[in-house]
């Protein structure tokens, strides 16, 4: 998939150079192993003479190492410790571990953390066991925004205007396959807006259901979401609905309660939620505008 990385016409500030220098470290994936110029280039749409001098200039640098074998290169532990040092910064990873384990006891889900990157969500914790077979998601992973319940939570606990900026660049995105997705996003925002949570039903992998919840910090960081995801026969959608997503709820208000220093809000019944949300709101409308 082509990256973009393009920079506002008007932007004098923009150094172009080094924007294109990280999509070249960007176009390299989890099981990627080595890659060549021409597979750089196809995935960042950079000319293949551009990739050429940027793999040069990160090799010097020691963050690819070259394979004059295959012709090709790979990540080096110094991209590792880039990561790894963007990890010790995210303080809510570590703090929100205890909190995850306990729910994964509880309910015998996988529990992540994760943040946006682009129009994926990047998982920066994660929680899970033996019984939680086929969510085999470690750090680093990423999931779709537009599918996923943590995805779906992220953009409904996001600022309206920040939301319909997301939205726009889903729809350009995503082409042809945008409505029935957006749609899917709508929905999502009407349960939120009743219960607390996201759900993605077999929306983004047809055999697991998950619920996501975001999670708001008053330091200008995140928005960040958690989800908790299982096997569909381990986790129907009645389950989600009266179970697994209320769990999550409280899980993350005690998160954002540790981490601001403020005492958690008691949670609502669904039928004080559902008073909150009135026909053709502001969840309708704000998805409206994104046809």
């Amino acid at each position: 998939m082509k990256r973009t990385g393009k920079k506002p016409a008007t932007d004098r500030n923009f150094v172009v150079a080094l924007s294109r220098g990280l999509e070249v470290l960007r176009a390299f994936q989890p099981h990627d192993g080595l890659l060549g110029n021409q597979e750089i280039a196809a995935r960042t749409g950079l000319p293949k003479p551009t990739v050429s001098r940027l793999t040069y200039t990160l090799t010097r640098l020691g963050y690819l190492t070259p394979v004059p074998r295959f012709e090709k290169y790979q990540l080096t532990p110094a991209v590792m410790a880039l990561g790894y040092a963007a990890l010790a910064n995210l303080g809510v990873g570590r703090l929100s571990e205890p909190y995850r384990e306990e729910l994964m006891r509880e309910t015998g889900g996988a529990v992540a953390v994760g943040g946006r990157d682009r129009h994926s969500m990047i998982y920066f914790g994660q929680s899970r066991n033996g019984l939680t077979l086929g969510v085999q998601l470690d750090v680093g992973s990423r999931i779709p925004i537009a599918t996923t319940a943590m995805g779906r939570a992220y953009i409904w606990g996001l600022a309206d205007d920040e939301r319909a900026t997301l939205l726009r660049e889903l729809r350009e995105h995503y082409g042809s396959r945008w409505p029935k997705l957006r749609d899917g996003i709508e929905r999502c925002g009407d349960t939120v807006a009743k219960y607390g949570f996201a759900i993605s039903a077999g929306e983004w992998q047809d055999d697991v259901h998950a619920v996501g919840v975001a999670l708001k910090l008053n330091d200008g960081t995140g928005p960040y979401a958690f989800n908790c995801g299982a096997p569909a026969f381990r986790f129907t959608e009645a389950r989600l609905r009266s179970d697994i997503g209320p769990r999550l709820v409280a899980m993350v208000r005690n998160i954002e309660a540790a981490l601001g220093g403020v005492a958690p809000q008691p949670t609502q019944s669904r039928k004080q939620q559902s008073k909150n949300v009135k026909p053709g709101g502001k969840v309708a409308r704000v998805v409206e505008g994104i046809r």
